[in-house]
């Protein structure tokens, strides 16, 4: 059977798709249009065709990380803290690629404005949303709080993937990422 080339929009994901495993499993220096047309089993210029710089290419992938964390945030209603461990449990359990990627592409991004801009609105909108869980939690000044608060989560999933986290039982993992979100919510309440 045959494996149908995707179009349109879909071709377009596929494209930022098969950029992001590529940064993740072989860095920058990996990164080519070729090598992405390859990956997402595209006719050769395909990639050139949407994305004509590697800038573009670049911010494509900043792009559809972003769209994968927001369309992946749980529904309303959830406990805000159940919600904080979770997504830094699923985030390094499920999308490895994107984690590993995006610490990359923020390196990347120290020298590339128009990627450090991308990246900064990206996370903006991230830490709005984070903003909103920690205003469900009584953190007073939620929006100045979501930094240090996605810093800590971010460096959890970083330690998961890239780190010595890497070795701890997936239980282990869970109960130091429970542990440290509560202690840090407790501590950004005031309470002792």
């Amino acid at each position: 059977m045959t494996k149908q080339v995707p179009k349109g929009a879909d071709r377009q994901d596929a494209i930022a798709d098969a950029a992001i495993h590529l940064v993740a499993t072989r860095g920058l220096r990996g990164l080519t249009h070729r090598a992405v047309d390859t990956e997402a089993g595209l006719p050769p210029g395909s990639t050139s065709y949407y994305l004509r710089t590697r800038n573009a290419l670049l911010t494509a992938c900043v792009s559809r990380m972003l769209a994968r964390d927001v369309s992946a945030m749980p529904p309303a209603g959830a406990d805000p803290l159940d919600l904080m461990v979770g997504m830094t449990l699923g985030m390094a359990r499920d999308r490895p690629d994107d984690l590993v990627a995006r610490y990359e592409l923020s390196l990347e991004a120290s020298r590339q404005p128009e990627l450090r801009a991308a990246i900064t609105e990206g996370g903006r909108q991230l830490r709005a949303m984070l903003a909103q869980l920690l205003d469900g939690l009584g953190v007073p000044e939620p929006e100045a709080a979501a930094w240090p608060v996605a810093a800590m989560m971010d460096g959890l999933m970083y330690d998961r993937v890239a780190g010595a986290g890497a070795t701890l039982s997936p239980e282990a993992f869970e109960a130091a990422v429970r542990r440290s979100v509560v202690a840090l919510i407790a501590g950004l309440k005031g309470d002792r």
